[in-house]
């Protein structure tokens, strides 16, 4: 029987890494939405009351990668742009490496209205003027090679026989223009899963405005600036006007601060390399019993053919726009 990595995380382990960190647990814990690592709320004996205990996929990053990205935290911090850091180094608690971090009381916006999108747009510039400053040294590199082609080795198994012909040439037609497109001077450190669901915004007490801030940068890496952008968006901008209307809002607050990418252009087609990236993540997950329960249409399963044709039609439509 397959066995999941997150098998030896028991609730001890869990309650035993928050004590290495200086709490008392309660014991009362918490699982929390995550896909790829295991994250926990851990009631404390404190002022904090909880904090959020992260143990990261074994084999996902290095020590040093890691530390790459909590430097990046450590940076925004520092600098008052809100982000949420751990309260101290990741370190190695059996299997896994683990970080804890602060419990922040914000909520998922439903909706961004102009004012919203401007005052995001100004705090994704203050974020990448951060970022810009110095390069990551050991997390990926944002290319049509690490987010497409990689993917593309994985997946030949798992498209839908018929349509892999289909998936592949849509795949590599864009991989191909980003390649030839992307300039790698453009790349920055940057969040690299700038969507909503990562996006937390507090209520406003008082008389306070609102706070936007990001959370999990667990994918951040070495990227063009532009990546931070088209997740915000309520569709693709080259066929839906609510979007291109967004975007424009977005930049509206982002160049107060900071200067317009001039590559644009390219963000359909980093839409679809994100395509091919999450289904290429997928396939390299598969082995952990829980990723063909999340989709089990992914692969052999009776809504197989249908889950594949809505894929390639979505990478035509970006390829045939290019």
């Amino acid at each position: 029987m397959t066995r999941s990595p997150f098998d030896q995380l028991s609730p001890d382990l869990i309650l035993t890494a928050v004590e290495r960190a200086g709490f008392r647990p309660t014991g009362e814990t918490i699982q929390l939405n995550s896909y790829e690592n295991r994250v926990f709320d851990v009631r404390v004996e404190s002022e904090e009351k909880s904090v959020i205990a992260k143990f990261y996929r074994p084999g996902r990053w290095s020590a040093a990668a890691l530390q790459d990205e909590h430097e990046f935290l450590a940076d925004l911090r520092s600098e008052g742009i809100p982000a949420v850091a751990p309260l101290l180094p990741a370190f190695q608690h059996g299997d896994f490496l683990t970080a804890i971090f602060p419990k922040i009381f914000a909520r998922m916006p439903q909706e961004l209205f102009d004012d919203d999108l401007k005052e995001v747009g100004r705090l994704l510039a203050r974020l990448h003027n951060i970022g810009a400053r110095r390069p990551f040294q050991h997390r990926p590199i944002l290319s049509a090679e690490t987010y497409g082609y990689d993917a593309l080795d994985r997946l030949d198994r798992f498209v839908y026989p018929e349509l892999w012909h289909r998936y592949r040439d849509a795949a590599e037609a864009i991989c191909e223009y980003i390649e030839d497109e992307l300039d790698p001077r453009d790349r920055i450190r940057i969040h690299g899963d700038c969507h909503k669901g990562n996006l937390l915004r507090t209520d406003p007490r008082g008389g306070t405005r609102p706070e936007f801030f990001f959370v999990d940068f667990d994918d951040c890496c070495q990227g063009p600036p532009i990546q931070d952008f088209y997740m915000l968006l309520s569709g693709a901008i080259d066929v839906d006007e609510t979007a291109a209307n967004e975007l424009e809002t977005l930049l509206d607050g982002y160049e107060e601060l900071r200067k317009v990418p001039t590559n644009l252009h390219l963000i359909e087609a980093l839409r679809g390399l994100r395509i091919i990236h999450y289904a290429g993540w997928i396939a390299a997950r598969w082995s952990d019993p829980f990723f063909p329960s999340l989709f089990p249409a992914f692969q052999g399963g009776r809504d197989s053919y249908n889950y594949w044709v809505d894929e390639c039609l979505r990478l035509e439509q970006i390829a045939n726009n290019l």
